[in-house]
């Protein structure tokens, strides 16, 4: 399958729990940190609940 890159760009900080939870599911220890996913339903739903502090890279 595909792969994707995502990049964290903004805190998890003063998030509702949920989306916190998210970044972590998808493996976010840290701000700045790339990390590289199958591109499957899930993870493209995951992406869209926290799109707005990660940016994926093409």
């Amino acid at each position: 399958m595909a792969t994707i890159k995502i990049k964290q760009i903004k805190s998890g900080i003063n998030r509702p729990e949920r989306q916190k939870r998210t970044l972590r599911a998808l493996g976010f220890t840290k701000m700045n940190q790339t990390i590289e996913k199958e591109a499957n339903a899930q993870i493209n739903g995951m992406i869209a609940k926290v799109a707005h502090l990660i940016t994926v890279i093409k």
